[in-house]
């Protein structure tokens, strides 16, 4: 392995560009190479399914940094590349378009891909993922004013594109197998919120529903329900989550478990290969186990973390999470992870559109939720840190 090869950067998102930024910021000066698959230089994922599939801004407005940024901090983009393999023992990743690349260090940030559903029908035109600046361009394209769309899956990219479609006159059908939306994230009451907003909103809503096939020929024309309903639609998103892109480093023996395994310092167990971003799975001492985070936040500040690994310094990356949601006029902003919460308390009225929802577990709070609330939003996430949860 030699040291004076470049770090090498695969993946082109928001945690790819902020690592060789920071890198830069740091001091770092030798060669830096940033290897993305998709044609695009990296870009802001949060606004594609709410203000760009609205068509509110522009595709140059999604770009997170100006055209010339890479030139002149001497980054090295490959946008458009495919990484095929990593050789950690060589110390080179090879690349689909022929040739190899030595590293010095290399870091994973390869993200996530839509969830697949293995169902009949999933190839015809008009049914959908969305995930890249490319599906919503596509949908954008194709999708007008009065057609029918059935959104399968009620998690957070399903309802915040049912509330962008229902912006721009389209009919909306939301499908969820659990007996409540937003099940896996939210608590009861939120969810009775959120499925209220959009029933109002003209969305209809379908829980503890299984499709059983999407029909058409060519394209798609209806979605069976496993009930036999035939619910007719001219296209058809199937929302149903995301899971980490972590091929590339399990072929090459690195530990995967829901994502690739790192530690505090976000380093794997080949020692020069870290990872961050929503494909990172690492330790928490805050919530005592191990997490994978998917949010905006987690891509910086690991990839700030990673970057500064990668140079030496000591790291505990060990974060409060955050999150948010924009669906019509209301923000969902959330602090902390909910899971394992014992019981749950309101501040505010649902009905006003404005009120904080707080988990507890053995009596201390450990995430809140809060809608059109961002003081609260801001004072939980300070509460949370002091805390230690």
């Amino acid at each position: 392995m030699n040291p004076h090869n470049p770090i090498v950067i695969v993946g082109a998102g928001q945690a790819g560009m902020k690592a060789a930024e920071e890198l830069r910021l740091k001091g770092y000066q030798d060669d830096l190479i940033l290897i993305g698959e998709e044609p695009h230089a990296p870009y802001q994922r949060p606004p594609l399914s709410k203000a760009f599939l609205k068509r509110d801004i522009s595709a140059d407005r999604l770009m997170l940094k100006a055209d010339d940024f890479y030139e002149l901090q001497k980054i090295e983009p490959r946008f458009g590349e495919r990484v095929t393999a990593i050789d950690p023992q060589a110390g080179k990743v090879s690349l689909a378009s022929g040739g190899e690349i030595g590293y010095s260090r290399l870091l994973l940030t390869t993200g996530t891909r839509a969830r697949s559903l293995p169902l009949e029908g999933v190839g015809l035109e008009r049914v959908y993922s969305l995930r890249t600046l490319g599906d919503v361009e596509r949908i954008a394209s194709e999708l007008t004013a009065g057609m029918k769309l059935v959104i399968i899956g009620a998690g957070y990219i399903g309802l915040e594109v049912a509330a962008s479609m229902r912006a721009l006159g389209l009919e909306v059908s939301v499908i969820e197998t659990a007996d409540r939306v937003l099940k896996r994230v939210v608590a009861p009451d939120m969810s009775a919120f959120f499925e209220t907003l959009h029933r109002h909103n003209g969305v209809e809503i379908r829980t503890a529903t299984l499709p059983r096939r999407i029909c058409g020929v060519d394209r798609v024309s209806a979605v069976e329900l496993d009930d036999g309903e035939m619910m007719a639609c001219d296209a058809v998103l199937i929302a149903i989550g995301a899971e980490p892109v972590s091929e590339l480093a399990s072929a090459a023996g690195l530990a995967v478990h829901n994502g690739i395994v790192v530690d505090e310092a976000t380093r794997t167990a080949a020692g020069n290969i870290f990872a961050a971003g929503d494909c990172a799975v690492f330790p928490s001492r805050r919530y005592g186990r191990t997490i994978r985070l998917e949010s905006v936040q987690n891509a910086i500040d690991q990839a700030r973390a990673a970057a500064q690994a990668m140079l030496g310094e000591r790291v505990v990356y060990d974060p409060v999470p955050w999150f948010w949601s924009d669906q019509y006029d209301v923000k969902l902003q959330i602090a902390g992870l909910s899971q394992n919460y014992e019981e749950t308390r309101i501040e505010g009225d649902p009905a006003s559109g404005s009120f904080a929802l707080t988990y507890l577990a053995g009596g201390r709070a450990i995430c809140v939720d809060a809608v059109n609330q961002p003081r609260a939003h801001m004072l939980a996430r300070r509460s949370l840190a002091r805390e230690g949860v």
